[in-house]
C-alpha cells in the first residue's frame, strides 16, 4: 500500500523544525520538497522517508486517518524481528496476541494479560536477552491498545525498542564484537524493509 497525507496535515500536529529555520524535522521536508510553506497536496510516505528517514516517517503517521490496524501491525513486525531472542516463549506469545487484536481476533482483556507476561518477564529474568525481547514484546502490545492519536508514537516506540534489543544483542553475541554503531544500523534499515513494505509499495 501507498500511503499518502499532507504538509498541512504533518503541520497540525506539531512537528519540529516549524517554528525556527533549522535543517531537522518539517524544514528539511519543506527543503526537500522546494517549497516554503504548507499547503494540501498528497504526500506520499516514500517522499516523507526518502527525504527525513525512518524516525521521522513514523513520526508522520500521526497525520494520517483510517489505517490503525496496519500502524500496529508494523509496531508488531518490529517486535517479532527479535522475539527469538526470549527462550521462554512468551515475546512471541504476546506478540502473537497484539496481532490478533489488531486484526480483530483477540479482546483487550486476552492482549492486557499478553503484555503484563511480557512486562513481568521483563521485570524477573535477569538474562538481558529475554529482558529485550520482552520489552520490545510490550511496547507493540501497547500500540495495540493506543487510541488512533498516540498510535504513532507508540509505533515509535516499539520500533527503536526493537531496534535497540536487536543491537544490543547483536553486538553482544558477535565474537568479532561489532560495533553497537553497526548493528543498529542493521536493525534499522530492517526496520525500514517492513516500512517500505506495509506504507511506501504501490
Amino acid at each position: 500500500m501507498m500511503l499518502y497525507t499532507t504538509l498541512n496535515r504533518i503541520k497540525k500536529c506539531g512537528p519540529c523544525g516549524t517554528a525556527r529555520d533549522d535543517g531537522y524535522g518539517f524544514r528539511k521536508l519543506l527543503t526537500y520538497l522546494s517549497k516554503t510553506k504548507s499547503d494540501n497536496e498528497q504526500l506520499s510516505f516514500k517522499t516523507i522517508l526518502e527525504s527525513n528517514g525512518l524516525d521521522d516517517a513514523i513520526w508522520c503517521l500521526r497525520a494520517v486517518d483510517g489505517y490503525d490496524r496496519v500502524i500496529r501491525l508494523f509496531a508488531v513486525a518490529c517486535s517479532r524481528r527479535v522475539e527469538h531472542l526470549d527462550p521462554t516463549g512468551r515475546a512471541k506469545k504476546t506478540n502473537d496476541a497484539s496481532e490478533r487484536y489488531a486484526n480483530g481476533l483477540a479482546t483487550a482483556e486476552e492482549l492486557k494479560a499478553a503484555r503484563d507476561a511480557a512486562l513481568d518477564a521483563y521485570a524477573s529474568w535477569d538474562t538481558s536477552r529475554v529482558r529485550i525481547a520482552s520489552q520490545a514484546a510490550a511496547c507493540a502490545a501497547s500500540v495495540a491498545t493506543s487510541q488512533a492519536a498516540s498510535l504513532a508514537a507508540a509505533s515509535q516506540d516499539a520500533s527503536q525498542a526493537a531496534a535497540w534489543s536487536d543491537s544490543r544483542a547483536d553486538s553482544r553475541a558477535d565474537s568479532r564484537a561489532v560495533s553497537l554503531a553497526d548493528s543498529l544500523a542493521a536493525s534499522q534499515a530492517a526496520q525500514k524493509e517492513d516500512f517500505i513494505k506495509m506504507f511506501c509499495t504501490e
